[in-house]
């Protein structure tokens, strides 16, 4: 199993007040972390993309070329692409050069994304939010496998017999489909034989077993080699050295967070009560001491009948630099030793 790291580049401490200097620092800082979870062996690293006054991560893969530059090793992905909202001619272009860059370590995490900024941003239409992202998806999985392309669809101009380029260290790009919890995005992953991340950020992981059976069912039934279907699971987490310091230094800012995105969404607050039952054995977040959170892993995997990728998205709660610089050490030399172990 891979272990890695996923983030939003969120700015300092949640603060949405556009500052230059501190979404500069900011930066330089998540450029940082990547290089550490390099230097302390975690598998990979992923950078999302959103287009809101919190995060830094619209131009997600000029942050990840940043990144090879200090790596050598970590593999360097999305988290995800919101390629509802995109060229997927640019997409592929930009993460094909990325993967020269960082010789071949580049890959895309494809989804729609949990916010809807990109769609009046780009000119598009939410009411099409489902045609865009299975036209988009087509498209760029056709440049992926095929240097020259013919191509036509709704919503982009076609494309005659066009080469596109450059192409990518790799012999393959690898895409993911990333996911949340729509059966059709399940079995629409299974059917095109894409590895599976699954983000769950909430309730009961173990609740998410009857979709993924649903993907590996789909994606033998077209044909595709069980071995080749893997599943990654994205979730909220944070390591300490003991569970008490964890929940304390977590909770504030999760807090903070989702009670704020709530009042967009229809949320209630968030309670401690609440944070503490989603910490718990079947709760989503991965918030705890080392050993705790390796164990948790291992039985998150065994309840979703194995998967082969965990990333923390632990940015979100406002922890200071330094925090997190400890956790991903912690992650390295700590969690993923006890999750390999296990898995022998």
């Amino acid at each position: 199993m891979e272990i890695g790291i996923d983030s939003f580049a969120a700015t300092e401490a949640g603060d949405i007040v556009i500052d230059s200097k501190k979404s500069a620092d900011s930066l330089e800082e998540l450029l940082q972390r990547i290089e550490h979870a390099d230097l302390v062996g975690l598998d990979v690293f992923g950078i999302g993309e959103h287009h809101r006054k919190e995060f830094l991560d619209s131009a997600t893969a000029i942050i990840l070329a940043a990144a090879a530059s200090r790596t050598k090793r970590i593999k360097l992905t999305s988290a995800v692409s919101v390629i509802s909202a995109a060229d997927p001619v640019r997409v592929f272009q930009e993460f094909a050069t990325l993967d020269l860059i960082s010789k071949g370590r580049a890959e895309i995490v494809a989804g729609r994304g949990s916010f809807t900024e990109a769609f009046p941003l780009f000119g598009l239409k939410l009411n099409d939010y489902d045609k865009l992202f299975v036209e988009k998806l087509e498209l760029l999985l056709k440049i992926r496998d095929h240097e020259t392309v013919s191509w036509q669809g709704q919503f982009r101009p076609p494309l005659h017999h066009q080469s596109i380029y450059p192409r990518p260290y790799q012999k393959k790009l690898p895409i993911w489909l990333g996911v949340g919890g729509t059966p059709g995005s399940f079995a629409r992953a299974g059917s095109l034989g894409l590895p599976l991340m699954v983000a769950v950020i909430g309730g009961e992981t173990h609740r998410f077993r009857p979709l993924i059976d649903l993907y590996r069912e789909a994606g033998i039934k077209a044909g595709h080699a069980p071995e080749s279907l893997k599943v990654g699971l994205h979730s909220l987490g944070y390591v300490a050295n003991t569970r008490k310091e964890a929940l304390d230094n977590y909770y504030p800012g999760y807090a903070e967070t989702f009670t704020r995105i709530g009042k967009e969404r229809g949320w209630p607050p968030v309670t401690w009560n609440h944070f503490f039952a989603q910490t718990g054995e079947k709760g989503a977040l991965v918030v705890g001491g080392f050993e705790e959170v390796a164990e948790k892993i291992i039985r998150h995997s065994e309840a979703l009948g194995g998967i082969s990728r965990f990333t923390f998205q632990m940015d979100n709660a406002g922890l200071s630099h330094s925090q997190l610089m400890e956790s991903i050490e912690l992650i390295g030399k700590e969690v993923r030793p006890r999750v390999k172990q296990f898995l022998g």
